[in-house]
């Protein structure tokens, strides 16, 4: 089985192109340009200039489905769906937070990933790992920092941009160690990963491809508070 990932839920672009386990190509690509500008032109380079191939060679697409940037997001899945519809292939999502635990799934403590939410949150999960595999995740959340680290307690790795962001809070509770910025990013390949655990991987139902938020964008809160002033 081929499988195509992609992850735009943070400022880079993370893409990677599977043969059943064996990885065929893997791309990550940051800089000023949106993601808007440049993803097909990514996509095209690797299916076809890279791997020789046709996107309907593809068996399955996969998406980081979030937390993440809303517009990151957004723009993200709807080239996978549109990819996919394109050729009648089948996609899923994918959480974000496995996009960059899964990098770390050989470790023998707990795995804290916290991505930076701004507005002094995170978007946080602690993993667990044995052998390799998944053997306990906690619930996603969107919380502050502290909060964060102390679910995931003394003896944590502490992954994500959120880790950096708050890397002298971590010191300051923990004597964790902190990964290094270059293992931060939400990687299509560590997707790939957590997808070849997952049974029923293209079940609409339980892996259905709509963002996942965690809370509300800076632009709904903003029409709610002037809602409920236009009210009162």
């Amino acid at each position: 089985m081929r499988l195509f990932s992609l992850s735009t839920a943070e400022q880079g672009a993370s893409m990677a192109l599977f043969q059943d386990h064996d990885l065929i190509c893997e791309s990550y690509l940051t800089g000023p340009k949106s993601h808007s500008r440049r993803l097909m032109s990514m996509v095209e380079n690797m299916i076809v200039h890279q791997a020789g191939l046709e996107v309907s060679d593809i068996d399955g697409f996969i998406a980081a489905k979030g937390p993440g940037s809303f517009t990151g997001l957004r723009i993200g899945i709807s080239v996978v769906k549109g990819l996919a519809v394109a050729v009648s292939k089948p996609c899923a999502g994918i959480s974000s937070l496995d996009g960059i635990a899964y990098r770390f799934s050989t470790a023998s403590v707990p795995v804290c990933v916290m991505m930076d939410a701004k507005r002094k949150e995170v978007y946080t999960a602690v993993y667990r790992f044995s052998q390799g595999k998944l053997a306990g995740k906690s619930e996603e959340l969107a919380c502050a920092p502290e909060q964060a680290i102390g679910l995931a307690g003394r003896d944590a790795i502490f992954v994500g941009s959120g880790s950096k962001a708050y890397a002298d809070m971590i010191k300051e509770f923990t004597g964790a160690w902190i990964s290094p910025a270059s293992m931060d990013h939400v990687s299509a390949l560590a997707l790939v990963e957590r997808a070849w655990e997952i049974s029923d991987l293209f079940d609409d139902k339980a892996n259905c491809l709509v963002p996942t938020y965690l809370r509300q964008s800076d632009a709904e809160i903003h029409h709610s508070h002037f809602s409920q002033k236009s009210v009162s």
